[in-house]
């Protein structure tokens, strides 16, 4: 069995989806059609920089989504593959959900594009700048991450953002406790903090206004059910039901992201082979967290799609 996987926001870099576009007239079209969604001109952000205005949450987001979805397309119209005979399940990081959703077609192209622009904006807006913060703690696993963050927050926010794999968790919060987290990090037993280059506290309670404008959008867009099962970030199970789907996009703004979980959970499911498509990031943590025994491959040029044609 194989799951498609997409990346969330730090996958991006200037250059991206460019040797992609000059290869396939199809990835061209993607492109395009995210720049025509959006009335801007993202891919020659993509291509150009300046870098400053890539990592902007509101660009990053249609970006890395972007990128995915003109690999993954190429794969399909170009090898002549069909995603819900080659894959058993979809899952992303964060906002690789969305990306997932589109592939596996619960989501427009347009639409989604417009709604990451949307939610990157809206979580941008949330905290203001210098309030929040987010730190990667290594050498830690979820119980050792989820101590620290409860003695660190004295009264302020401080909760697990990311549980990304059994040697690396996330966390968010108010800056203050953040920083205090990063102090005692060695007192619990982990081997380093590390503050995040991040503009807002992604995936805790600070992000509730960012979730409300969330709802308000989600509740107009029609979600279609996806040629093949999600593994929901907030849940680390399957789901294809719109309506749910819809709710725990919400939900996943404030909430947790069970990465280490999800591919726990596919693996027993039956999962041998993950692609991760238009990055190289979700790959090794999925290894980590299911096994070695787990073959992974990251999808991000034409070579690696031949590739994976071929093993397919």
């Amino acid at each position: 069995m194989r799951a498609f996987i997409f990346p969330g926001q730090g996958s991006q870099a200037v250059g991206m989806g460019k040797a992609l576009a000059e290869a396939s007239p199809i990835a061209r079209a993607v492109f395009e059609e995210v720049d025509e969604a959006l009335g801007q001109h993202l891919f020659r952000l993509m291509c150009e920089g300046p870098e400053s205005d890539l990592i902007l949450t509101e660009n990053a987001q249609p970006a890395i989504m972007a990128n995915a979805i003109a690999t993954l397309r190429v794969l399909e119209k170009e090898g002549g593959v069909r995603l819900s005979e080659k894959c058993n399940f979809v899952a992303g990081h964060s906002l690789g959900e969305y990306t997932a959703l589109c592939a596996a077609g619960a989501l427009p192209l347009s639409v989604t594009a417009a709604l990451l622009k949307l939610r990157g904006r809206a979580m941008q807006a949330a905290v203001p700048v210098g309030v929040g913060a987010m730190a990667a703690l290594l050498g830690a696993d979820i119980q050792k991450a989820e101590s620290l963050a409860l003695a660190a927050a004295e009264g302020e926010t401080c909760t697990v953002a990311n549980d990304n794999d059994p040697s690396q968790v996330v966390i968010s919060g108010h800056k203050g406790a953040i920083d205090r987290a990063i102090a005692l990090a060695k007192d619990h037993g982990i081997k380093r903090g590390i503050l995040l280059p991040v503009s807002a506290p992604f995936h805790c309670p600070l992000m509730q206004p960012a979730a409300d404008d969330m709802a308000s959008a989600l509740a107009t867009t029609t979600i279609h059910a996806p040629l093949v099962p999600l593994f929901a970030n907030v849940t680390a199970a399957p789901v294809s039901d719109p309506d749910t789907i819809s709710r725990q996009l919400v939900q996943q703004v404030t909430g947790r992201v069970r990465w280490r979980e999800s591919a726990i959970a596919m693996a027993e499911a039956g999962v041998t082979h993950f692609a991760e498509f238009g990055g190289k990031i979700l790959s090794p943590m999925v290894k980590r967290s299911a096994g070695e025994d787990i073959t992974t491959s990251s999808v991000i040029s034409m070579d690696d799609i031949e590739a994976l044609l071929k093993a397919i």
